[in-house]
């Protein structure tokens, strides 16, 4: 069975590091450190690979062509790719990313790249939710911007999470004077029925992201971003791919098996201030 390769939800590939995941591409091998500090070797010939996955929150320079890299990844049977998109770029919370409008603009094309607007998935995710100026905030109100949208262009799977403070990320947040605000379960729940509801009225399938607290709610099912299922029969040969758990993701993550080549030593710049994964100062 060929290999489902995710590049990356380690680090932003796409983003900062199109030189070597072109490098990569065109050696057929991918060489990198591992989560556990191990070296590893992945073979990337086309051949062998059923999907490759994309995540990114800036894909400009791929959709520029810059190294090869849009014309190495045509080779391959399928891509699927995932563009996170929060309505926070630019700001304090994620100030290297692109502003929400530069963001957007590049959907149509990756449209185009992944050749089937079903192999596009927006990720809403995190929504956050802060104290500023004595006057709460969060990013909510921006899924009525971005949801018509990816709509629009035939997009119909969004996934979405409320932020998880991790203890690195409490620290960063506190640091740089972001007062955060981690609602209690019942307001979760009733803003994603609310995000729900705006989904439905455009025929989007609003998915949640390792949050069974949102179980049973209406319109939102749990999400598997990397779904084998999916996968295979959007397969232009409709190959088979692997339906099992990823037993390396969180207890609550029901994405199937995949193999992920980025490393947490290659830094992203993004510096959002939620991220479990940036290693800068915390």
């Amino acid at each position: 069975m060929k290999k489902i390769i995710s590049a990356s939800r380690r680090t932003d590939l796409p983003a900062f590091f199109p030189e070597w995941l072109a490098a990569a591409l065109r050696a057929g091998r991918a060489d990198f450190i591992g989560p556990a500090g191990r070296g590893r070797t992945v073979v990337l010939e086309p051949g062998d690979v059923h999907t490759l996955v994309l995540w990114s929150k800036n894909y400009s320079a791929l959709l520029r062509g810059r190294h090869g890299l849009r014309d190495l990844l045509v080779r391959f049977d399928q891509l699927y790719i995932f563009f996170t998109i929060t309505g926070l770029g630019g700001t304090f919370i994620e100030p290297g990313v692109p502003a929400p409008g530069e963001a957007l603009s590049q959907l149509p094309e990756l449209v185009r790249l992944a050749g089937d607007a079903r192999r596009v998935s927006v990720r809403f995710d995190p929504v956050v939710f802060w104290r500023e100026s004595g006057r709460m905030r969060s990013n909510l109100d921006f899924f009525d911007r971005l949801a018509p949208k990816a709509a629009a262009l035939g997009i119909r799977d969004v996934r979405f999470s409320f932020a998880q403070w991790y203890r690195k990320a409490v620290r960063r947040a506190r640091k740089r004077g972001l007062d955060f605000v981690d609602p209690p379960v019942g307001e979760k729940r009733a803003a994603a029925a609310s995000l729900a509801a705006r989904a439905r009225g455009l025929g989007l399938r609003l998915h949640a992201c390792s949050q069974d607290i949102l179980a049973g709610i209406e319109g939102i099912r749990p999400s598997a971003c990397i779904n084998g299922p999916l996968l295979e029969a959007l397969h232009p040969a409709q190959e088979r791919a692997s339906h099992a758990k990823d037993t390396t993701q969180r207890r609550e993550c029901r994405c199937t098996r995949s193999v992920d080549i980025g490393s947490y030593t290659q830094v992203c710049p993004h510096a959002c201030l939620y991220c479990y994964a940036h290693l800068g100062p915390a």
